[in-house]
């Protein structure tokens, strides 16, 4: 009402002899909607070579072109599914353009249908997406096929979904953490000059996808243990009958459990002795157990943080063995980085002209101590889940769904959804948990993740 009270009521696509040339050209891209990873069904516009006779049949034309426009901007921007209606994972918050300059915009414009195509992301991997799926769309016909149904259209169509969800602007310089593909990239200008293997979370504990600014890099970084293993792993352990105190006899103490985990526990930010909490009846949420720095500290040498509500962050690891299996969701969510020196190096010679010898000064400095080293500008850091990546050429490589949201949206967005494999990985010992600091010297048959005393059994063989 606005926007046609401020033109008096003029139209903005119908004249007394029917439809403008701008509207036609509007209808005929809306039509090739689906080639976008939309559904031109979705819309509903005038046929272009419709006989306007009436008063009412131009009106209806022109709200009927001008609401399809906003509708199909709309998708174009921010997707055809939220986020969260896709699945509870993405945290996106993608945010359209105001509807009114939308289209004050698009009508302006001498080319329409151009205007209203800027409107989908400007990525480069969005673009080579949408130049895969007109090829696989095409191939699916050729076929006698509906494109629809076709897999490989629905890959592609429902990444091009989750890159409508992500900030238009990426950065100039950011980091793209693609969760499936277990690797993450540094891009500057669009180009990526960095990339490395990663360990993410496994099904259980799954990695969330947002977007988050990097604001620091924490040398020794000392350890506070996230909630899931206090009551899966440590709750029990101070719970449980107390074992064996081995070659000496006695019962070990609750301190000296903690301890040969390399963990202290406090409560109000005051040291707590353990041997003195009635465990059965205190809520353990209520306590505080962290792991000093040291070679034995589960995040190993380097934290990079990016705040954000799901306390997730890229870190080292002392389970270096583990980047050599194929399928890598062994974490309990936060992200590990194979080679985080080198990382540390290559964001901190970005970010202030450092080199390799300037991370090992820190290091020499810190003497064993926690050191922040604060970054000069926000580096973005994007946590996708990109099952399917197009190259320059436009040809596509999959990666596994291995959190099966392919499955989970594809049965969302088409009548008869494809089917997508979902990897497995056993993750056996995988997953950051507090392991004993004493070396056994006989080795250990390695068994189920989440029991503390299966990765080693501790001091003296017991």
């Amino acid at each position: 009402k606005t926007l046609y009270g401020e033109r008096n009521d003029n139209p903005l696509w119908v004249t007394g002899d029917g439809l403008t040339s701008k509207a036609k050209a509007l209808i005929a891209t809306i039509h090739d909607a689906d080639d976008w990873g939309l559904d031109a069904g979705a819309y509903d516009v005038p046929a272009a070579g419709t006989t306007l006779a009436t008063d009412e049949a131009r009106a209806d034309a022109e709200l009927a072109l001008s609401g399809a426009a906003l509708k199909y901007a709309r998708h174009a921007q921010t997707g055809r599914l939220t986020p969260a209606r896709a699945h509870k994972l993405f945290d996106y918050r993608p945010k359209a353009r105001e509807p009114k300059a939308v289209l004050t915009e698009i009508a302006a414009s001498d080319t329409p249908d151009k205007a209203l195509l800027a409107l989908h992301p400007q990525t480069e991997q969005y673009q080579r997406l949408h130049t895969a799926l007109v090829h696989a769309r095409d191939a699916a016909k050729s076929l006698g096929g509906n494109p629809d149904n076709d897999r490989n259209v629905q890959i592609i169509v429902i990444n091009m979904e989750r890159w409508r969800w992500l900030p238009s602007d990426l950065g100039n310089f950011h980091v793209w953490n693609n969760i499936p593909e277990f690797k993450f990239r540094v891009l500057k200008g669009g180009r990526a000059i960095y990339e490395e293997k990663t360990i993410v979370g496994q099904v259980k504990y799954a990695t969330p996808f947002f977007s988050a600014p990097m604001r620091n890099i924490v040398f020794n970084p000392n350890w506070t243990v996230p909630p899931t293993i206090v009551k899966e792993d440590i709750a029990p352990k101070l719970r449980g009958p107390q074992r064996s105190g081995g070659l000496f006899g006695g019962r070990e103490s609750r301190n000296r459990m903690l301890r040969r985990y390399g963990l202290t526990v406090s409560k109000g930010g005051k040291p707590v002795d353990a041997d003195q909490v009635d465990w059965q009846n205190v809520n353990v949420h209520a306590y505080t157990f962290q792991q000093d720095p040291g070679p034995h500290n589960v995040l190993g040498l380097f934290k990079f943080n990016f705040p954000n509500k799901h306390a997730i962050y890229m870190h080292d690891t002392t389970q270096k063995e583990l980047f050599s299996r194929q399928i890598r969701t062994l974490s309990h969510g936060c992200i590990r980085v194979n080679q985080p020196t080198r990382f540390a190096a290559f964001l901190l010679g970005e970010d202030k002209g450092w080199t390799m010898g300037n991370v090992q000064n820190v290091f020499d400095r810190a003497q064993g101590q926690t050191k922040v080293i604060a970054l000069s500008r926000n580096i973005p850091v994007h946590l996708t889940y990109n099952t399917a990546i197009a190259d320059s050429q436009g040809s596509i490589r999959e990666f596994g769904d291995v959190y099966g949201i392919d499955n989970h949206m594809a049965a969302k967005m088409f009548k008869k959804p494809a089917h997508f494999n979902v990897p497995f990985s056993s993750a056996e010992f995988a997953e950051t948990s507090p392991s004993p600091q004493y070396s056994n010297p006989r080795p250990q048959r390695r068994r189920s993740a989440n029991a503390v005393d299966d990765f080693l059994s501790g001091i003296l063989g017991n």
